[in-house]
């Protein structure tokens, strides 16, 4: 064998090493699949998704299914090259940089901490947004969600205090709370009103300045809603904020008589706000395939993710713009009926 060939032989031998060991070397890549729908009106693990207490509730049919995305990695299991190479190469799949959705900022731990707490905020809203559109009163009670370290509010101040006043003045919102902190100067002391496991109280706390040079306290709030009767919600380890318009209409659907669906499989995604507005989402496409494969005929669609939808959506799905709960419920009329304006989304 000449020395030429014998160099190509070897060089040949170690592209094809360097390519085998390429292929298993971990990348910082999150691939994005469809994860699992639930129904909203359902059950999970023979549990009801959503149970009402202490308010009448009527029979449903059909489904109203939230929808999830999977992923593969993170930076605790980064997926390998072939992994990620797959994922690009699946219509159905997404590849994203790790850091699309574990900022470097955050570990994962708090990452799937944020999530689990939006989840929960998530669920609040919901409720507060159907019992709006039911017009169903309910309160709002400023809470303390953390507290920071080394701030003056620390160690006087604790999470689950309530708020009721500041300087003597009633309280019914977090702007409240903290317009009022903000008309301090810092070192100015404030008295917060607080209810602290069923006990009223009063708490001073003496201000400092932020990095603005506005008077803070340190503490993170919160709003905790009052509603006239409990609705619990339970759909295991899911995560984030997306399936807050879909809880809300799961909620109104049990709360009043007939049926919101017709009986049709219908599913979407947004998060929702208390007093109803629709947001937008991240993972349309994977979870448009989710519904699809779950045998939804009809997915509510978020307004601003309605031009990415549109290019995504697989076939025999409807797509209907959701700008607000009193939409989405209006849609749902009209499509049950067959009367009245369905709004579509559209690539513009």
């Amino acid at each position: 064998m000449s020395r030429r060939a014998l160099t190509l032989l070897v060089a040949g031998f170690l592209v094809l090493a360097l390519g085998i060991t390429g292929a298993w070397l971990d990348v910082p890549y999150v691939v994005l699949s469809p994860g699992p729908t639930e129904n909203t009106i359902g059950a999970v693990d023979k549990k009801p998704v959503i149970t009402i207490d202490g308010r009448q509730t009527y029979p449903t049919t059909g489904a109203l299914s939230l929808v999830t995305v999977s992923y593969q990695g993170g930076p605790r299991a980064r997926p390998d090259l072939l992994t990620a190479l797959r994922g690009w190469v699946d219509p159905t799949s997404a590849v994203v940089p790790e850091e699309s959705i574990f900022p470097r900022t955050q570990t994962a731990e708090e990452v799937e901490q944020e999530n689990t707490a939006e989840m929960t905020s998530s669920q609040d809203n919901a409720t507060a947004a159907a019992l709006t559109e039911l017009k169903i009163p309910y309160s709002m009670v400023p809470t303390v969600q953390s507290v920071e370290k080394k701030a003056p509010a620390a160690g006087k101040l604790k999470p689950g205090d309530e708020l009721r006043s500041v300087d003597g003045k009633p309280v019914t919102s977090t702007d409240e709370v903290a317009a009022a902190v903000k008309a301090h100067k810092p070192g100015d002391e404030i008295v917060f009103g607080i209810v602290r496991d069923g006990r009223q109280q009063d708490v001073t706390v003496k201000t400092v300045a932020n990095k603005q040079g506005a008077a803070m306290v340190g503490i993170l709030m919160q709003a905790r809603y009052k509603f006239p009767f409990k609705v619990s919600i339970s759909v295991g380890d899911v995560g984030g904020p997306s399936a807050g318009m879909m809880f809300a209409l799961g909620i109104i659907d049990k709360l009043t008589p007939g049926e919101m669906t017709g009986g049709k499989s219908i599913a979407g995604t947004g998060t929702i706000t208390p007093e109803g507005k629709v947001g937008g989402i991240g993972g349309i496409a994977q979870k448009m395939v989710g519904a699809k494969d779950s045998g939804a005929t009809i997915f509510l669609t978020p307004a601003d993710n309605c031009a990415e939808a549109v290019q995504a959506a697989p076939d025999g799905l409807r797509l209907v713009k959701a700008e607000t709960l009193h939409g989405a419920v209006q849609a749902l009329d009209a499509i049950r009926s067959g009367k009245g304006e369905v709004p579509s989304c559209s690539a513009g």
